[in-house]
């Protein structure tokens, strides 16, 4: 469970002006401003009553507020609160809190009873004045703040500074004295830029920085140097590092200079070890015996070696020796910690009621023989004979993976899996198979008899083909006609198209077309009549022949034709054939057409476009592209207020 604190969230503490300020203009701006002495004294009075009563609730928010950003001290861990002990003095800090508190209760009495006095504020004077008095009395009560939310504001930056430390989690300490190679190793070994500097105490507070070991994270804090003397002579930089030893439940790294190039003899750091030997109980330690390449722990006196070694049996410690220098040792010492920490930690956890409680509910069943029978390993017969032959042992079936690690490993080979494909057709193997075809899924319709079922489809399409075949031709037996019959049956429908063609071309609101006009002249060239009703099935005319002028339409002369074949010419038809009598040899011209095979085709098209013209009649459309939006409550009409006869004052 992870226990950090986040303590840059703590917003910021204003000072008494401009917390008197924000209270004041949020009051200004959330409550009424305008009152007159003609109102009703209940009115006045609620008017006031509700000024004093939010800026008493606005003042009890933010003091409240404030209480609840700032952690106490007994309920969060006690690392945090030693440290903070330690840096921001508990007493003070309560004495801050305990202050706020004291004048949020103040001011929430002064509220109260104002309010209370102007329930019986008798004018608009004495209410204003008993509102001025309450909030001039809960200001004063502010301002009593004036210190204690100067000196929380800086806890508050001082806090924000403060690093995230982990009370709980997989932590290596670094301790020692100053000078020794600390912040050194913890660059090494983590992405924290800690100072480094050849002089005394560059580490002044604590720093934290993160590591990975075994696919886990792990926290390295560098903690400032120890001096060996009493606890009460100790300052506040080497308290903080006494206060992550006692508290956190890590592994100890105690660092330590055998060429004595700190400043500090061995038997001065000895003595330090010993000094605060109480606050290693319980926890793992190693002793790092750090700047190898100046002098190692063989090149030191007889004397100070067993000084050191004895030191260490005591404590049942570990040891080793590095160089951040030259990063020897270094990563055998981030090993030799860990796995210690983790060994540490086994231990407690087996030891703890809640590791005996999970052990008791395993139960490891064990066979137990059902009757005398002795029933050893069973082993294959052809695995037996192959132990038991001088043969040479069976070579090995190649799989991919030994393809793939011939050929250069991982993401140098591809693996062919259609190579062992068994099909009918052995170039089959390479045909590309999409997935998707035609927004359907290929593999949805294939089924293990696919092929059996193609087959049987194309038997039966042929077999349908045949009986198609057969049925044809027994019709063309049943009805086959000579070749008199044929050419007599091909003229007569000839010449009820041409029949059709002039009957349409009679009517005056049809144009005639080029192509009827050729057909009709077709007709007649091959049966030398120019009218199709006087020929007969063998091809003769009835009629001679006559020609039209070129101001004379087809469908304008409007010829009636009788059974017995006499023309009427109409008087319209007439003046116009008698008016250019010297025209009327030229060549008689036809219609350019206007796209149509016939009438009827014309006549069909003609209701398609009445049909999709209702739409815009009924909708009052101009044509297709009037996408006008008329007013139908124009605002000149529909503006004023309606009177009681229904007339609109439009003013």
């Amino acid at each position: 469970m992870s226990l950090t604190y986040n303590f840059k969230s703590i917003t910021v503490v204003p000072t008494y002006k401009d917390f008197m300020d924000i209270v004041l203009s949020k009051t200004q701006r959330k409550t009424p401003t305008v009152v007159h002495k003609g109102y009703h004294i209940s009115r006045i009075r609620q008017f006031y009553m509700r000024k004093v009563k939010f800026t008493q609730k606005t003042i009890n928010e933010k003091l409240t507020y404030i209480l609840q950003e700032f952690p106490r001290m007994d309920d969060i861990h006690p690392f945090y609160g030693d440290l903070m002990h330690i840096l921001y003095d508990r007493d003070h800090y309560k004495v801050a809190l305990g202050q706020v508190g004291a004048v949020r209760h103040m001011v929430d009495n002064i509220g109260r009873d104002y309010v209370r006095l102007l329930k019986y504020g008798d004018s608009l004077y004495r209410c204003k004045q008993l509102k001025r008095a309450a909030l001039g009395r809960m200001a004063t009560a502010c301002k009593k703040l004036n210190s204690a939310l100067i000196y929380l504001e800086k806890v508050r930056q001082h806090m924000s500074r403060l690093p995230s430390i982990d009370p709980n989690a997989r932590t290596l300490l670094i301790t020692g004295f100053p000078n020794v190679g600390k912040s050194s190793f913890m660059n090494k070994v983590t992405r924290a830029n800690v100072e480094v500097q050849p002089y005394a105490f560059t580490t002044k507070s604590l720093f934290v920085g993160h590591t990975d070991y075994n696919y886990t994270t792990w926290q390295v804090i560098d903690t400032p140097g120890i001096l060996d003397h009493s606890l009460e002579e100790r300052n506040v930089i080497e308290m903080q590092a006494i206060t992550a030893l006692a508290h956190l439940r890590a592994c100890i790294l105690f660092f330590m200079d055998l060429s004595g190039q700190c400043g500090y003899s061995i038997s001065q750091q000895v003595s330090l070890f010993r000094s605060i030997g109480p606050l290693f109980v319980g926890k793992p330690v190693v002793v790092v015996f750090n700047k190898s390449d100046v002098c190692t722990i063989d090149e030191v006196e007889a004397q100070d070696q067993e000084l050191i070694m004895s030191a260490i049996e005591e404590c049942n410690a570990k040891w080793i020796t590095t160089s951040t220098l030259t990063d020897v040792g270094v990563g055998d010492l981030k090993t030799v910690a860990c796995d210690t920490l983790l060994a540490h930690r086994s231990e407690q956890k087996e030891g703890s009621g809640r590791y005996q409680a999970i052990q008791n509910r395993l139960y490891c069943a064990v066979p137990v023989p059902r009757d005398n029978v002795e029933r050893g390993e069973y082993i294959p017969e052809s695995v037996r004979e192959e132990l038991a032959s001088d043969a040479p042992p069976r070579v090995r079936r190649k799989t991919e993976r030994d393809y793939e690690w011939e050929n250069g490993g991982p993401g140098c080979y591809q693996a062919n899996e259609r190579k062992t494909w068994d099909l009918e057709d052995p170039e089959w193997v390479d045909d590309i198979i999409p997935d998707i075809m035609d927004g359907k899924n290929i593999y949805d319709n294939i089924d293990p008899d696919i092929h059996e079922r193609l087959l049987e489809l194309e038997a039966e399409e042929e077999a349908r083909l045949e009986q198609l075949e057969l049925e044809e031709s027994g019709k063309k037996t049943q009805y086959e006609l000579d070749d008199d019959t044929l050419e007599a049956v091909k003229f007569i429908k000839d010449k009820v198209k041409v029949l059709k063609m002039e009957r349409a071309m009679k009517n005056p609101s049809v144009r005639c077309t080029r192509q009827q006009s050729v057909a009709i002249k077709r007709f007649n060239s091959r049966t030398g009549s120019q009218d199709a009703r006087e020929v007969n099935s063998e091809g003769a005319s009835a009629i001679p022949s006559r020609k039209r002028g070129r101001s004379m339409s087809v469908a304008q002369e409007a010829l009636i034709r009788d059974r017995s074949g006499s023309m009427h010419v109409t008087t319209k038809t007439t003046r116009s054939l008698s008016g250019r009598p010297g025209r009327s040899d030229r060549s008689i011209s036809t219609s350019r057409g206007e796209g149509f095979k016939d009438v009827n085709e014309k006549l069909r098209a003609v209701k398609i476009s009445q049909v999709k013209a209702r739409p815009l009649a009924r909708q009052a459309r101009k044509g297709e592209a009037d996408h006008h939006i008329p007013n139908l409550r124009p605002k000149h009409l529909f503006t004023g207020k309606v009177k009681s006869n229904g007339a609109r004052d439009r003013r």
